[in-house]
């Protein structure tokens, strides 16, 4: 079983953890698409496509559109991708927090362990100037006391330094640490840098069974955590 005994702070991902935001993302990629004169995609399919950063989704949609219209597997260009990013910007800024939704249990279950003395972060690839309306939209930005966006460092997950960052910045040893997420790119990161993880089964991880990547324990709800976790106070 699973020991977050000595868990002194954790660190949240936000796409597909905390927020349902595909619905948001899903039309700004659709109305990128149209824009640029290409053949559109589902909502389903950006589902499987998030996760790496808006560029990453943006080079999935025009590799997929691509491939769609002209029945080419070929690489989209950097100066492709480029041109394509202000639009796919801009439209999602006016979807940002249209469609999108808190996860069940999530706003009861973060004020509970903001309550029991939790240091909570978000560590998530959406560049953070989406990242800080949203938490905002959602009232739940007064209970993170850091917030790490996919360009706030040099590098985002999978890559270890998000958290690392962390616990340099709070003075805390590996084992204080915890990782909560919905993507291998979470679990991959947490190991990277030592420490415990959290996988949910229900945000968007490629298709693939969160268990697969190994974290410390997996939860179907996101209320799931309390059970896992005692007061800070306890902790020693």
């Amino acid at each position: 079983m699973a020991d977050f005994t000595k868990v002194k702070a954790i660190a949240f991902d936000l796409d597909g953890t905390l927020i349902d935001s595909v619905p948001d993302l899903a039309a700004a990629t659709q109305a990128t698409l149209l824009e640029l004169g290409l053949t559109t995609c589902s909502e389903a399919q950006v589902r499987n496509w998030v996760g790496n950063g808006a560029k990453v989704l943006m080079q999935r949609a025009l590799q997929h559109a691509y491939s769609t219209d002209n029945n080419l597997s070929h690489e989209v260009s950097g100066a492709t991708l480029n041109a394509a990013m202000p639009v796919f910007m801009e439209h999602y800024q006016q979807h940002l927090q249209k469609h999108s939704r808190l996860y069940t249990g999530v706003l009861d279950t973060l004020t509970a362990l903001k309550a029991l003395g939790y240091t909570l972060a978000i560590v998530t690839n959406k560049p953070h100037h989406f990242t800080v309306p949203l938490l905002s939209a959602f009232e739940i930005d007064e209970l993170f006391n850091l917030v790490l966006g996919g360009d706030s460092l040099a590098k985002m997950k999978p890559d270890p330094m998000p958290l690392q960052h962390i616990l340099a910045e709070w003075q805390l040893e590996p084992e204080q640490l915890l990782m909560v997420g919905d993507s291998k790119n979470d679990i991959f990161a947490a190991k990277a840098a030592g420490v415990s993880s959290i996988g949910l089964t229900y945000g968007y991880n490629y298709g693939e069974d969160i268990g697969l990547s190994g974290p410390t324990a997996v939860c179907e709800q996101f209320n799931e955590i309390l059970a896992l976790l005692p007061s800070v106070n306890t902790n020693g």
